[in-house]
C-alpha cells in the first residue's frame, strides 16, 4: 500500500469524526472527565476515536493503530511495527472546553520511526493539512486546494519573527525565548497542530513548544511542515522519531518555517 492510495480515504476519516466533533461542539452537552496523566478528556474525543479507529481498521486491517485514547501499548508490542496509524482524535481538548473553536483531528501513518503521511482536519472551518512524504503538503478549503509552503526567511529578516502562540498562553512566556523579544509579531491559535500548520503555510515563523505533548500531537504536523519546506526539531535541532521509546511523550521542540537559520542563536531555550 502507498500512502496516495489511501490519502481521500483517510481525509474521510478525519472528516467524519470531525462532523462527530462539531456536532457535540454546538450541541454543548459534552461529558468530561479527567485520565489519569491529568490531562481532560471529553465525550467527542471518545466518538471520534471510535469512528477512526473503527474505519482505520476496516480500511487497512494490517495496519496497527496508536491512539492518544488508547495508548497503553508496551514498547515489546510497538517496536514490532514497520507501519502504524497514529491518532489524536482530537487536539486541543482545552480549546473544545474553552469554546475558542481552535481544535482539529489528527492521523498519521508512520513508517520506520517517521511519519510519511499526515492528515490535520479542523472541524469548525471544514479546513484540511494534509502531507505525503516527497509529495507535498496541501490545504484544502471546501473545493479549493493550493499546495502550502513556508516562509524562507534570509538571515537579515530574522528581526521581525511571527512567532505562533496559544490564545490562553502568557506572551511573555514565549516571548523571553527569543534574544530579540520585542521584534516579534505574535499570532494566536490554540491547538499544537493547528500552530504548526500556520508555519507550514507561511502565516507564521516560529512555534515553539515547551511542555508536555505526545507522539500522536505531531506526527502528522512533522510531515506536513516538512513537506512544506520547514521543521520540527527538538531543542538540540534534531527531527522528532517516533515508536523508540517506552514513554510517548515527545521533548520539547520548535516548528520553524526556515531550516536554515540559526535557531540555536535566535532562540534561548
Amino acid at each position: 500500500m502507498k500512502p496516495e492510495d489511501v490519502i481521500e480515504q483517510v481525509i474521510d476519516i478525519a472528516t467524519e469524526a470531525g462532523k462527530k466533533i462539531r456536532e457535540i461542539y454546538l450541541e454543548g452537552t459534552f461529558k468530561r472527565e479527567v485520565k489519569s496523566d491529568n490531562t481532560p478528556v471529553t465525550s467527542a474525543d471518545l466518538a471520534a476515536n471510535d469512528i477512526i479507529c473503527s474505519q482505520l481498521a476496516a480500511l487497512t486491517p494490517d495496519i496497527p493503530i496508536l491512539s492518544e485514547e488508547a495508548a497503553d501499548i508496551p514498547l515489546s508490542v510497538r517496536e514490532t511495527w514497520k507501519r502504524y496509524w497514529l491518532v489524536d482524535p482530537l487536539d486541543g481538548t482545552g480549546e473544545f472546553i474553552a469554546g475558542s473553536g481552535d481544535f482539529s483531528v489528527i492521523i498519521a501513518l508512520v513508517e520506520h520511526n517517521r511519519p510519511i503521511m499526515g492528515i490535520v482536519y479542523v472541524p469548525m472551518t471544514k479546513v484540511c493539512y494534509y502531507a505525503i512524504a516527497g509529495l507535498g503538503a496541501y490545504k484544502r478549503d471546501g473545493k479549493n486546494e493550493l499546495r502550502i509552503t513556508s516562509k524562507q526567511l534570509a538571515n537579515g529578516e530574522t528581526d521581525n519573527i511571527r512567532l505562533a502562540v496559544s490564545r490562553r498562553q502568557d506572551p511573555q512566556s514565549v516571548l523571553k525565548l527569543l534574544n530579540k523579544p520585542n521584534h516579534c509579531e505574535l499570532v494566536v491559535m490554540g491547538g499544537a497542530a493547528l500552530k504548526s500548520c500556520l508555519v507550514a503555510e507561511g502565516r507564521a515563523d516560529c512555534y515553539v513548544r515547551l511542555g508536555s505533548t505526545g507522539e500522536w500531537d505531531t506526527g502528522a504536523a512533522q510531515i506536513i511542515i516538512e513537506e512544506a519546506g520547514g521543521a520540527l526539531i527538538d531543542i538540540n535541532l534534531q527531527p522528532l522519531t517516533y515508536n523508540e521509546r517506552e514513554s510517548l511523550e515527545n521533548p520539547n521542540f520548535i516548528v520553524v518555517g526556515s531550516p536554515n537559520l540559526p535557531w540555536d542563536i535566535l532562540l534561548t531555550t
